[in-house]
């Protein structure tokens, strides 16, 4: 195989799953309600699933249970109409699979993993429902774009530009070329965002954390997978492995907004 083919190989194949991908999802989210609910509850759910598998091996028996509770505690959270329910909602899946590595004797580290990963990944996905409930499509179009330009400018920068590795132990591939032009490519959404969202100059600022999130989300991921020494998350997504390849970065931004959300009036902030 040529150095061309090597490194533009997978292009086809992540190019039509994406594009698959986008359609489905901004389908979904453009009606909202449950249709969106329902999706981001899937995800969530396989998310989940692939995480148990990655952690507990191809006999993982206990990870489709799993991933069923996950999804149901993230709709019945959706729905509940009691906020002090929210959390408890959204956290007792990491207990009840932290129960299940317990009695099947799975080492603590892979315990620790399950549950702060698993927690991340409802924890992203209610913030997402909410930014939309609350705050409309165009908000959710505004993540939705930083995750996937921040996502498109280092992949492409990264194999034309190359140059030295931004963390080589945990992610061989990524590099401070496309880690700088994910930043460039973020910010200039914030900037084609500021008249949609009536932002001032602080929507870029954000859409630059935004992208920094989604990177170390997907940094986040990788040393998961490297310590449990898988490729990818699973195979479900032709191109990108599985929902966890495709979606970490997406964990990290939406796990952004909503810490951003609990100390300031997030998306008031970017106003003025």
């Amino acid at each position: 195989m040529s150095d061309a083919n090597a490194k533009w190989g997978d292009l086809l194949p992540r190019v039509i799953s994406a594009i698959a991908l986008l359609i489905v999802g901004v389908g979904a989210i453009w009606l909202g309600g449950f249709w969106m609910v329902a999706l981001i509850a899937i995800a969530s759910g396989l998310m989940v699933w692939e995480l148990v598998r990655m952690l507990g091996g191809d006999d993982a028996d206990k990870a489709i249970p799993l991933a069923l509770i996950s999804g149901g505690a993230l709709c019945a959270a959706s729905y509940s109409p009691y906020p002090t329910t929210l959390l408890p909602l959204l956290l007792a899946p990491s207990f009840v699979g932290y129960s299940f590595f317990k009695s099947e004797n799975r080492p603590k580290a892979a315990r620790r993993l399950f549950m702060i990963y698993t927690a991340a990944i409802l924890l992203a996905g209610f913030s997402m429902i909410a930014l939309r409930i609350n705050f409309g499509f165009n908000w959710m179009a505004w993540v939705l774009l930083v995750v996937i330009v921040t996502d498109v400018a280092g992949y492409f920068a990264g194999r034309i530009i190359g140059g030295p590795k931004f963390w080589p132990r945990v992610s061989p591939k990524k590099t401070w070329s496309g880690t700088v032009a994910g930043w460039i490519g973020a910010a200039l959404v914030g900037v084609a965002f500021m008249g949609t969202l009536g932002g001032g100059s602080m929507l870029v600022i954000v859409s630059v954390l935004a992208a920094l999130a989604s990177q170390l989300g997907d940094i986040a991921e990788s040393a998961i997978k490297r310590h449990v020494g898988v490729k990818d998350s699973s195979n479900l997504i032709p191109g990108h492995g599985g929902l966890l390849d495709r979606f970490d970065g997406m964990l990290g931004a939406a796990l952004l907004l909503s810490v951003v959300g609990l100390i300031l009036p997030f998306p008031i902030i970017v106003f003025g």
